[in-house]
This record gives structure tokens, sequence and C-alpha cells, in this order.
């Protein structure tokens, strides 16, 4: 492949904002970067807003944005939206400041309602000097009470490190081998087989030195830099852990980060591939000590029996898949690892994570730290991990959220933080002004060191409670209003679902609801939504996923203006809170809001009402740029009046008198509580994986296929399909019961042939568990794959023989029309005998403006750049555009100047090809 300059890539993010007219020459994008802009406006003549264009025509049109900036390499996928319809995810240049989405016919909408969003954070919006107004956040009111024990101090075991690399892997989907690196740190003098705990770190760079690319996000590391050591990154958690008995191990995963572009799902399956390989060798070694590494023999062998995850960002996507995968095996073309489960995982850390599947597994604890001031996966999705498990299962597992006031993204990897990392690293949370709430020097804001202590310290909670089964970590997790001491100054605060929980009001749209309203979660319609698209800030609750408006996820929204007005929330049917010790509540207030109190009562069938209590709840500081609408848990007990008056088998009501004069608030759900953390069984449920398969579309006719779904496991169970209507916004959506092996969701596509060079167009489908059924792909569908060759293309001779201050000419002519924009570069190389064109004898404007580069010094074209320096654009449905290079008239007597040019066509990937026409031009003196 021919190598881009970085002047052209730059170029092109300010090149796409401009319409191409026939005659124009422009600076070249990298190779996988998006065409610019048509010249036709969509939406019958509205204007699009500053940085978006449109490309292509018909079925090839695709919508473009052009960032002023590079969005930096993270967890958090970049997506179109029309006002909080989603549009897709867009393909991004390698400079990361294009990005293109194919529209494959769908309708924009409103084209002023475009907007930028990875996780959650506007991008369209940097660089404007907006910053959303946010009222004061409240002082932060005293710390939780010590729990009665400190997962957070170390242990009595010497500790020992070391690392190890193995033979590169191939996974599925992935060109290049994958490395298998790990830093290890273990008890030295732990008595007989301790407990495991993995690392996997999320995507970041990774690569670094070598000049001015500093930073990269390829893979194989080029000559001349190194991979960023990622996996060295959790060592105070890894000591920590290993102090206290654990064996630790931390993975690389480069080789993931710089090709899970290539993954629908965004590189989930390659990681746990990589982590279940490493397991796989693990449970070798501890059969067979002598054929471990070194760092492996110097500490204790490992318990492969007792195993925990921890993941962060992507990696916390990647750990989930793999305890999904060591339960219920995914589809082995899908899969990297193909051997027997010899461990079992009891539970995961998830730290800032993506979830892009929503899919979380329903049957392994778990514990999900969310960064209040997290810049990458701004929304907080990894609520997800708690939330998306509520009646998937058996609900024993217990999945806690914690909310860290003040911690970024990054920081819980020292190799992603400034002054600790050998690899460049930054701040993830940056904002426009200074952030009331995540600004560094803020009250509400921590440090590295007091964040990255904070993360060890409820990693090792996690550990203590899933794996050594001490009943007296789960206070600082199950939102007992708790805190590890070891982790002060910061503020971890903690709700969850599952444990010895008993289902009682989840709200769904079979609920009853007086004094508020049900509403969707997520909505594109502000009379339906929670949360209005308006709303400064967001929830983690109700981020987004495939659909909007997606059926299925419900809360209660109650609002007042004084004080005594019930709300009443009645399920399809009589609830049971026999043997609950409290009702549990997961409320959500506005940020920054003090004092919000209620009074809380139970109804049962026979009519019968008893208060049990009041509840106060404070909201989060908060800003603009955070998600800090999150439920707080609050508990009420079940008094011996209530056991006394009511049937507390047959509860139909909840009542919520708010006691405060005005305010908002949110129901997610309530329980029936009591303490303890039973046994977990996984379930024996089916699975269902969702394929991708791609077929020519042929020169003529339709054809049918089907998207490849794969149901596996054991029993049945129901999931919600979803399939994009094309050509349109329009989403379908049913539930379907699922068996192994059966054929219950049914997608047929219609593919139709031609004759005419186009884009590839997909036909998408998605699923997502409701009751008894696990999900691991989420997403596939058919791929219409282009099988027409580009058009022949030729650059001819139009002025190649001109006096100076004329301008040479070329004409680029495609051989028949297309239905989509088709670029070329241009490179100047040296000419074969002669004197050579220079920047002195062409007009500065267009070195300027075209190419990028400053004319002075002086130097031959083919000097300009190392790569292509100009492209030629035609536009979809037209077969020809011109090439010029204007000369300009010097006054001095001189030989004739020539140039030549090569051009290099792009394909559908945007790869420029070789073998294109060479072109020469001559200049005469004037004099």
């Amino acid at each position: 492949m021919r190598r881009v300059s970085r002047v052209a890539t730059t170029a092109l993010a300010l090149l796409a904002l401009a319409a191409v007219s026939p005659g124009a020459v422009h600076a070249l994008p990298s190779a996988d970067a998006p065409p610019p802009v048509s010249p036709a406006p969509p939406g019958g003549g509205q204007d699009l807003p500053k940085g978006w264009s449109l490309a292509g025509d018909g079925g090839g049109k695709e919508l473009v944005w052009a960032s002023p900036e590079p969005v930096p390499m993270g967890d958090a996928r970049v997506e179109f939206y029309s006002g909080d319809r989603l549009l897709g995810r867009p393909d991004a240049a390698r400079d990361r400041r294009s990005f293109r989405l194919p529209l494959n016919g769908a309708r924009l909408g409103a084209v002023k309602k475009l907007r930028v969003v990875a996780g959650g954070r506007r991008l369209d919006e940097a660089g404007s000097g907006a910053v959303p107004s946010t009222p004061r956040p409240v002082a932060p009111t005293a710390l939780p009470p010590a729990n009665d024990i400190d997962p957070g101090k170390a242990g009595s075991y010497r500790t020992v490190s070391g690392a190890y690399t193995l033979k590169s892997e191939r996974l599925p989907g992935f060109p290049e081998p994958v490395e298998m690196r790990a830093h290890v740190v273990g008890p030295a003098d732990a008595p007989g087989k301790r407990p495991l705990a993995l690392f996997l770190h999320g995507r970041h760079y990774t690569c670094y030195g070598g000049g001015e690319d500093a930073e990269g996000g390829g893979w194989p590391c080029k000559a001349g830099t190194k991979p960023v050591p990622s996996q060295d990154g959790y060592k105070r958690a890894q000591k920590l852990l290993a102090s206290q008995g654990y064996v630790t191990v931390s993975i690389a995963a480069n080789g993931i980060n710089g090709q899970d572009h290539l993954a629908e799902d965004g590189g989930a399956q390659a990681r746990s591939s990589l982590v279940r390989l490493h397991l796989a060798r693990w449970a070798e070694w501890a059969e067979q000590r002598d054929t471990a590494p070194k760092a492996v023999r110097e500490i204790a062998p490992a318990d492969l029996d007792r195993v925990l995850l921890v993941g962060h960002s992507r990696g916390g996507e990647g750990v989930n898949r793999a305890a999904l995968d060591s339960l219920y095996a995914p589809p082995a073309d899908q899969d990297g690892y193909h051997g027997p489960v010899r461990w079992k995982i009891r539970g995961n850390v998830l730290i800032g994570p993506t979830i892009f599947g929503q899919n979380p597994v329903p049957d392994v604890p778990s514990a999900t730290i969310l960064p209040g001031c997290d810049g990458d996966v701004s929304d907080l999705q990894g609520e997800i991990y708690v939330d998306g498990t509520r009646r998937v299962s058996g609900g024993t597992a217990l999945h806690s959220a914690l909310y860290m006031v003040g911690a970024n993204h990054n920081f819980f990897n020292s190799e992603w933080t400034p002054g600790q990392a050998k690899a460049p690293a930054d701040d993830d949370f940056q904002s426009e002004g200074s952030d009331p709430v995540c600004s560094p020097g803020k009250g509400t804001r921590l440090t590295a060191k007091q964040q990255q202590a904070a993360g060890a310290t409820y990693i090792a909670a996690a550990a203590r409670l899933f794996v050594a089964g001490d009943d007296r970590a789960r206070p600082l997790l199950d939102g007992s209003n708790r805190r590890a001491p070891s982790a002060d100054p910061a503020r971890v605060l903690s709700h969850a679902v599952g444990a010895r929980r008993t289902e009682a009001f989840l709200p769904d749209a079979s609920t009853t609801v007086r004094g508020g309203r049900l509403c969707a979660q997520v909505a594109p319609d502000t009379a339906r939504a929670c949360l209005p698209p308006t709303t400064k800030g967001a929830s983690p609750h109700f981020a987004g996923w495939e659909a909007s408006p997606e059926p299925g996820r419900d809360a209660v929204a109650m609002r007042w203006t004084r004080a005594g007005a019930p709300l009443r929330v009645s399920p399809a049917r009589p609830v049971s809170l026999a043997g609950a010790k409290d009702v549990a509540l997961r409320v959500i207030v506005p940020p920054n809001t003090t004092g919000t109190r209620f009074d809380v009562a139970l109804v049962d069938t026979a009519g019968h009402r008893v208060k049990l209590g009041g509840a106060r709840v404070d909201g989060l500081p908060g800003s603009g740029r955070t998600a800090s609408y999150w439920g707080r848990e609050v508990r009420v007990p079940l008094t011996a009046q209530a056991r006394q008056k009511l049937d507390l088998k047959r509860v139909k009501t909840l009542e919520l008198t708010p006691r405060s004069r005005s305010g908002k608030a949110w129901l997610m759900d309530a329980w029936g509580w009591r303490p303890g953390t039973p046994a977990v069984k996984p379930a024996s449920l089916p699975r269902v994986d969702i394929g991708r398969l791609t077929v020519d579309e042929g020169d003529s006719g339709t054809r049918t296929y089907r998207v490849p779904v794969h149901v596996s496991g054991e029993g049945s169970g129901k999931v919600r399909l979803f399939v994009p209507k094309p050509g349109s916004d329009e989403v379908t959506h049913r539930t379907v019961t699922v068996r192994p092996g059966g054929h219950d969701i049914d997608v047929p596509v219609e593919v139709r042939g031609d004759t005419r060079y186009g884009y590839d167009v997909a036909h998408d489908a998605f699923v997502k568990a409701v009751r008894g059924a696990v999900v691991g792909s989420h997403h596939g569908g058919v791929t219409a794959r282009n099988d027409d060759p580009l058009p022949k293309i030729t650059l001819k001779p139009v002025a190649d023989r001109v006096t100076e201050g004329k301008p040479l000419k070329w004409r680029m002519t495609l051989a028949e029309p297309v239905d989509v924009d088709i670029m070329a570069g241009i490179a100047f190389l040296p000419v074969d005998r002669g004197a050579e064109l220079s920047t002195l004898d062409v007009d500065p404007r267009w070195v300027k403006d075209e190419v990028g580069q400053e004319p002075r010094p002086g130097r031959a074209l083919s000097r300009m750049t190392d790569g292509e320096s100009l492209f030629l654009m035609v536009p979809a449905g037209k077969t020809s555009v011109e090439m010029y290079v204007p000369t300009i008239k010097d006054n001095v007597r001189e030989p004739d100047e020539s140039l030549k040019a090569q051009l290099f066509p792009y394909d559908h990937n945007w790869e420029p090809q070789d073998g294109g026409p060479v072109v020469t031009g001559t200049v005469r003196n004037a004099r």
C-alpha cells in the first residue's frame, strides 16, 4: 500500500466541509477516509450543520462528519444521531478526523438535529466555546460509616512480580496475530493453591515513539515504535491482591485494539478468546508447574476453580463475554479458543466498561465501577451490567454498581496516566472552560493516586465477596451505605440487584401508575422519554442501544409542586414480600439537589395500607458533561406493624408520597431485601448469536437470503428481535421464544442485482435477552457485496503544454457513471529529464490550499510531500472531473520546466490502487 502523508490527511478534514466543483483539485485524504461532500444538499435543500457533508447518490449515499481535531482513540464508539435516533456507527479515517456512514437509503430527518456522540459525549460541539449551564454542585455530605472490614488494607504475604511472553495467536476475523503477553504479581509464600485474578485493559493507543507518529492505533507496531504497555497499568491493584493471597495476571491486548474496527461487536468475542487462551495456559501450568514460565513458577500455584476477572473499558465487555462463553459455548467459527473449560469464574469487576451488546451474563456476580468524570465512556453505559440482568435468569447473582464521584476513565490504569505512563497519556475528561465537578483541582475531582487507591480497594472488596465468600464485604457493594476507609477521600456510592432480593416493583408496560407517569428509558419523544433530549447531563440507566424507542425499558417519573400528592405504582399481579427485612428502592433525583423526601407505604389486595417510614434522597454532584442522574438505593424496614396488618404475600401497590415542597424523581425499581449472599448456580439457558452473511449482489433479479442465527445451550427462553427496515428509519421488533437448534428467528433479506458499481449494502438484525436466555453476538445480518468492477479510469490531457501564467489541465474520466463518488489521488514524481516545476512556479495559494504546504523554500513538486499530494473526485452519476495546476509568470528567463504525475484510484475500502496512468506536462517561458 502506498504511504499517505500526514499533510494530506489533515487537508481532508478541512476540504470535506466544502462542496466540490468540476475542475477542482484537493489534498488527498488518508487511505480509508470518507469522500468529500456532494454538492447536493439533503432534506429538500436544508443546509447541513458545520462539519457535516453528504457524499454519493442514491443507494451509495454516505453521511460524512469532519472533526477540526483528531478524535482520540478510546473505548467508546463514535455514533451518528439525528436527534435521539441512532443513524449508525461510522468508519473512521486513519487520521481520526473524518468519519463516514453509508446511509443505505435511510432518511436523515431534520439535518439541524445531527449529532456525533461517543459514549454519550457530544463530539461535534467541541471548540464551539459553549459551556453547558449547570447548577453549582452541592457541598459533599459526610462520608458514610466505615464497613466492618476494609479490603484495601494490604495482606501479610510477600509479593513477587514478573512477566511472560508466549507465541502469538490468530483470532477469527483479524489478519494479524495477537500477542500473548502478561504481567504477573503473586504471593511467594502463600500455602496451597491460590485464587486467580485476571486483568484485561481497554482500548487505548497500541504503539508509541517514532517522531510525529508518537501515538498509533495500528498493529503490529511499525519499526521504530514500541507497544504501549497497558498491561502494566494495574500493578497497584495486583500487588494489593497478591499480598492478600491472590495470584494475579494482567494480559496485553494491543493486537485486538489495533484490529477491533474489523469486528462487528467491537472486539468483545476476540477479547473473550484471548482471556480464555490465557486461562487455558494457567490451567495447564497448575497441573504441570515445570512447563510454566519463570514468572509463574516463582509464585504460588493458581486455583482455577476460583477465578475473578477484572476488565477496564472494552476489557470489561471482554471479560463479561469470557464469563458468558465459559458457561455457554460460542459458535466455533466465531471463537479463537476451542479447548475445554477448566476454570470457574466466580465474579467480574468491570471498570468504566462498554457494553455495546447490552448482554450482561446474568449468573456471574459482578461489580461495575462507574467513574463520575468519565470522559471516554461518558454515558456510563456499564450500568446495564446491573439493570440488564433483571428478570433474565434466577436473580441470585449479586450485580453491583459503584458510582465513584470525581474519577475519570483513564487513571485506573497507570500506563494511561500522565506522569506515570511510559507512553504519552492524558486526562480523558476535557471541557470547554472549567467544569464545576470534574476539572482538575475541583473539590469533587480525585487525583490519579486517589483514584487508583479507590479502584484497588473496591476490586479487592469484590474479590473478598465473590471469590473468598466473605459476606462482611457485601455492604461495600450492595447499597448498604458503607465505605472502605482505604479508599478515602473518594466517595463511592453503591446500589445493586440480585442476591437475596425478591422482585417486587419493576415498571413495565403492564404497570399501572397514578400520580406520575410510566416513562421510556430510551425514546426520541419528549412526552414518553424519562429524560427529555434537552436535559443537561444524562442517566447511566438510560444509555442508548441499537433502537430508539426501545421497548421493554421503563421507569416511573414523578414531578410535584406541593407535598402530599402520592405516586401509586401497581404491577399487573400482586407481589410477595414475605421473608424480606426491608423494601429497597432505587430512586433517581436531579444532580446537585438535596433533601428530597418521601414517605413509603404498601397496600395489599384487601386494601390494607401501612406506612413503612420515610426516605431521603440526595442528588450526585453533576454538570452538563456528566451522567449523574443515577439511582440511589434507599431502604425502609418492613416493620412489625406492616407484618401484622398486611398480607405480604399479596401486595398490590407501592406508594411514594413527597414530603418536599417540590421536585422531580424517577423510580427505577423496588425489591424485597434481606442480607446475605447466596451461592449462585448458573441456569441452563439457550444462547443466541446473530451472524453475518456476505453475498454477491449479482447482475440481475432478486434473491432471498436469511440472516444466520445460531441457538445453542439448553431449554427455551425469550428474546426481543429488532429488524431495521431498509431505506427508512423504521425498526420493527417482536418477542421470540427460542430453543437450541431451532429456527424460531427467521429474517429474510431480498438482494437485488445490478451491473452498476456501488458500495456494499448491509441489512441488519439485532437481538436482546428478555427472559430465560442469553445473547452472545447481538448484531448481524446480510451484506450485499458490490460485485461490479470499478469502471476504467483514464487521465487525458486538456492542456499539457502551456506558457507560464496558464494552467496545466487534465481530465479524469470514468468509462460509465456509477452510484457513488469516485476518488483518486495524484502523486507528483521526479521528472525523467530537464528542469522540474517547483513550488515557486505555481500559484502560492494553490500550494497552501490544495496541498497544505508552504511554497517557500522553493522545491520541486515531487518533494512537496512523501505521498499523494492532491485528490480528484468524480461525483456520483457524473463521468469526469478536471485536474489543474495553475502556473505563474515570473519574468525570469529560464528553460522549459515540466512535471510528472501518477493517478492512484481509490477502491471501495478507500485504499489507493497502484497501476494508474502517468501524465507529464510542460511549461514554456513567457519571454
